[in-house]
Parts: structure tokens; C-alpha cells; sequence
């Protein structure tokens, strides 16, 4: 599923191609990619038609689109979620859900979405920040991020640290690939618990996590397959980077031992034995 660098690299080339332009017309293809609208195709349509694009923001994992009528448009790309540019003559993909034209005929866009896990839906009145992701946390590339209350927070709870950090409503926009990357670069095993780190690696935790995200930004995000590409179809290419996930035994970048790979929360996590070793509480 996209993480932050994913969904911040689609937001920057909306921002360009987007912004500052006025809806024509718009196409519902799949009633799955409006569900969370739960007004409908037809009422979707009416609020979008003749209203202009102001801006394209993000909170955590969500993208929305601010309108001209104070309205906002949520988006979010679930699993295989893509929001497309492109021209009016280009073939239909096949798996189109959702067409904007734009009254300067010029390129399209176009929400395609393999799995039909992502949408979008009509915040109304929710331009500024929509009412229906104010409770998922600000992410830590968010200039009003406040260090020190997640440290805080963080430590009041007892939960494994990789829990935590996957926690939207604590820290938004991590996910399990960047989680384990920096777990990787801090040292630290995921199965920590969070009431016995000390602040100084807390906050060592999140200023990896800062530079693990503000990388991959830097190289367009992670792709694994042809499911995530920015908005001209491009792949990122962060995972030539990674320490960790997905690199069962492969030798750790930083001392040579085996990567290992364990179940967490049905699915996986990657570390190093020797550089991570795991909490002796949770041994066998």
C-alpha cells in the first residue's frame, strides 16, 4: 500500500497539473471508487462540475483537493490506487474509475485503481482540512509536527514500538516498508516496547524516521510493481536503497548478518539479528 513518499510524490505532480484549473465534466466508471460518497454518482458529480481546483494537499496517506466552493475532494489510493494525468486522446486504461476533464482541454485525470481498495468521496466544507481525516495525526514532514509531545505520547503507551509507529492517530503517513527501514537505521528491534525507550531514542527513532521519508520522497517513492507510479505513470525508485525490507537473507548492509524475516500483524517484518537484536521478554 502507498506510504507518505508515495502519496507525497502523487501530490506534488497534482499540485503542478492540477491547481488553478476548473472542472468540466466528470465520469463515475465504477461505483466502488465513490462508496465513501454515500450521496452518490449523481450528487458526487453535481458538487465537482464548474468548480475550480485551488490546491492539493495531504494528511498522512489521504490526498485532498481543495475547490473554489469551499468543498474538497478526499482521495485515497488504497493498494493500487493511481491518479493519472493524461492526454484526451489516450486509450482508457483498463481499470478507469473516475475521468475529470478540465475547461482548458488540457490533460486529463483520470483515478485508476486495479483493486477498487481506494476512492474518493466529497468532503463539503472541507477545503480547509475535511472533517472526515481530522483525526489522523500530522506526519513528521509537517512543519507543526510537535517532537516533543510524540515522544511523550509515545512513551505513555505500552505497545511494541513498531505498533506505535504504525499508529495513525499517534504519527501519520508510516507504514511498514519505511517503518522497518527506520527501525533499521535506530537500532531497534519493532517488538521494543515503547514505555521502556528513553526519550534521547525517541527521538533518535524519529529523526530516522524524518530522513527515511524525505529520501524516498527525493526518489519518487517505492515501487514493487506496476501499481504505484506517480501521476505521469513513472515508477519510484527508493527500493534500490532499502537496508531491510524485503531483503530476507540478504547480508545487513552495516555488519553482514542474514536479514531476517518474522510475522507481524499479518505481514511481515524485516531486521537484523545482530544490529536489532530482539527483546529478551518476547524470547522462546
Amino acid at each position: 500500500m502507498p506510504e507518505l513518499p508515495e502519496v507525497e510524490t502523487v501530490r506534488q505532480g497534482l499540485a503542478k497539473w492540477v491547481a488553478g484549473r476548473t472542472i468540466r465534466t466528470v465520469e463515475v466508471h465504477h461505483p466502488r471508487a465513490i462508496r465513501r460518497h454515500l450521496t452518490g454518482d449523481a450528487h458526487f458529480i453535481a458538487l465537482l462540475a464548474g468548480r475550480t481546483i485551488t490546491d492539493v494537499s495531504r494528511r498522512g496517506k489521504y490526498l485532498w483537493f481543495a475547490l473554489d466552493s469551499g468543498d474538497a475532494i478526499i482521495g485515497h489510493l488504497g493498494m493500487s490506487g493511481q491518479l493519472l494525468m493524461q492526454p484526451s486522446e489516450a486509450e482508457d486504461e483498463k481499470h478507469l474509475r473516475i475521468r475529470f476533464t478540465f475547461t482548458d482541454g488540457g490533460p486529463e485525470l483520470r483515478f485508476v485503481d486495479q483493486r477498487t481498495f481506494g476512492g474518493l468521496s466529497v468532503s463539503e466544507g472541507g477545503a480547509e482540512l475535511p472533517d472526515e481525516i481530522a483525526h489522523i495525526a500530522r506526519d513528521p514532514m509537517d512543519p507543526l509536527f510537535d517532537d516533543e509531545a510524540f515522544v511523550a505520547r509515545l512513551r505513555g503507551k505500552h505497545t511494541e514500538i513498531k505498533r506505535a509507529v504504525l499508529d495513525q492517530t499517534l504519527i501519520s503517513g508510516v507504514g511498514n516498508i519505511y517503518a522497518d527501514e527506520a527501525l533499521w537505521r535506530a537500532q531497534l528491534h519493532g517488538a521494543r516496547l515503547t514505555d521502556q525507550l528513553t526519550r534521547p531514542a525517541v527521538r533518535r527513532l524519529l529523526a530516522h524516521i524524518r530522513d527515511v521519508l524525505g529520501e524516498a520522497i527525493v526518489a519518487g517513492g517505492t515501487s514493487f510493481d506496476e501499481l504505484y507510479v506517480n501521476v505521469n505513470g513513472e515508477s519510484g525508485y527508493f527500493d534500490r536503497s532499502l537496508n531491510a525490507y524485503g531483503r530476507e537473507g540478504q547480508p545487513c548492509h552495516r555488519c553482514g548478518t542474514p536479514i531476517r524475516r518474522e510475522q507481524f500483524m499479518n505481514r511481515s517484518s524485516f531486521s537484523c539479528p545482530r544490529c536489532q537484536p530482539r527483546p529478551r521478554a518476547i524470547r522462546h
